[in-house]
């Protein structure tokens, strides 16, 4: 049996403009995305869907996946269509070559729908997990607080907004929203406040509603949300502080909860086991994405009852999804077709 491997890199306009606060200059109103094909001589007509988010925040880029893929497949070995062997491949995939995660977890959900559609299984039954998982938020990047809030008000019948933060004009984009949103709100800075700017803004967030805040200091200073935690009633969520399970134990008794998503600890099933092991810890567990297509939020959607809060929007980011099949309930939960793999196929052209 021979596995077979095609990718494709996606450059994909945004509906509207998306600004974090480390984004480059410019960043903001497309998006590249890594979408693979993988097939296995033994099962013709049968192709698994995959996707990677390449962050060059965490020194990855379309380029630098294509020159993983050929290792990662070597590591993969002859495919076996079970959930065992799933497992034993991603630890295998972990255990050969440290981060690349957007690499690993293309290729991961790939097998994964690949070994679903074999066994006529969708992805969630694969782990053992039921097939609905808490609603998702809808994400608002940086802009004018006016913007901002307009924002919010189309999006005002999702169940909570997150809003990205760490600009100057912070304060007065949360009031706007409020103005126009009674709903949780979750602030993001993505590592852009000083430990100065979120003490001073603590209270005035509690005031306002907001349900937890997240990664508001650089990666490396667990000392800053170790502080910040510790006078807080909100929980404080690392991100970019958590990318991979072993990052876990460090992070006890510094933080509150963790953002765990499929492109940074490398897929499907790194990700369930992640959150588990986050779960036992005593974390309150957030389920994350990048601004990809509905496959790689097919993918995370299968492990999405693993997590307390769910942020499963990337592909209602997108001017238009390449990708159909997976729907968005009236209640904002992300419904599994049944159908075998990830229920995901590409649009007609």
């Amino acid at each position: 049996m021979t596995l077979r491997l095609r990718t494709e890199v996606l450059r994909l306009a945004l509906r509207d403009p998306f600004v974090i606060a480390r984004a480059d200059h410019g960043a903001g109103r497309s998006i590249t995305t890594v979408v693979v094909e993988l097939e296995d001589d033994a099962f013709p007509g049968i192709v698994g869907l995959g996707e990677g988010y390449p962050d060059r925040f965490y020194g990855e880029t379309p380029e630098t996946m294509a020159a993983v893929f050929p290792f990662l497949l070597e590591v993969v070995g002859p495919l076996e269509p079970t959930v065992r062997w799933l497992g034993e491949t991603s630890d295998r995939m972990a255990a050969a070559i440290r981060w690349h995660g957007a690499a690993k977890c293309a290729l991961d959900i790939a097998l994964h729908d690949l070994v679903g559609r074999v066994l006529g299984r969708p992805v969630h039954e694969l782990l053992g997990l039921p097939a609905e998982g808490p609603p998702t938020d809808f994400t608002l990047g940086l802009d004018a607080p006016a913007v901002v809030a307009e924002r919010a008000r189309r999006a005002a019948d999702f169940p909570a907004l997150k809003i990205k933060v760490g600009g100057p004009a912070d304060l007065e984009t949360l009031r706007a929203v409020r103005a126009v949103y009674a709903g949780p709100l979750r602030v993001d800075a993505n590592t852009g406040w000083s430990e100065a700017d979120a003490v001073a803004l603590l209270p005035v967030l509690v005031e306002l509603g907001v349900e937890l805040i997240e990664q508001p200091f650089p990666a490396a200073r667990l000392d800053q949300l170790r502080r910040l935690q510790e006078r807080s009633p909100l929980p404080i969520v690392a991100d970019e502080s958590c990318l991979l399970p072993e990052d876990l134990d460090g992070l006890v008794g510094v933080v509150a909860g963790v953002n765990v998503k499929l492109a940074k600890c490398g897929g499907v099933g790194p990700a369930a086991r992640m959150l588990a092991r986050a779960q036992a810890l005593g974390f309150r567990t957030f389920l994350g994405c990048m601004e990809e297509t509905s496959v790689g939020i097919a993918a995370s959607a299968a492990v999405a009852s693993l997590a307390e809060w769910v942020d499963l929007d990337g592909n209602l980011l997108l001017a238009a999804d390449p990708f159909e099949g997976l729907e968005l309930g009236s209640d904002h939960r992300w419904l599994s077709s049944g159908s075998p793999g990830l229920g995901v196929r590409r649009c007609p052209s």
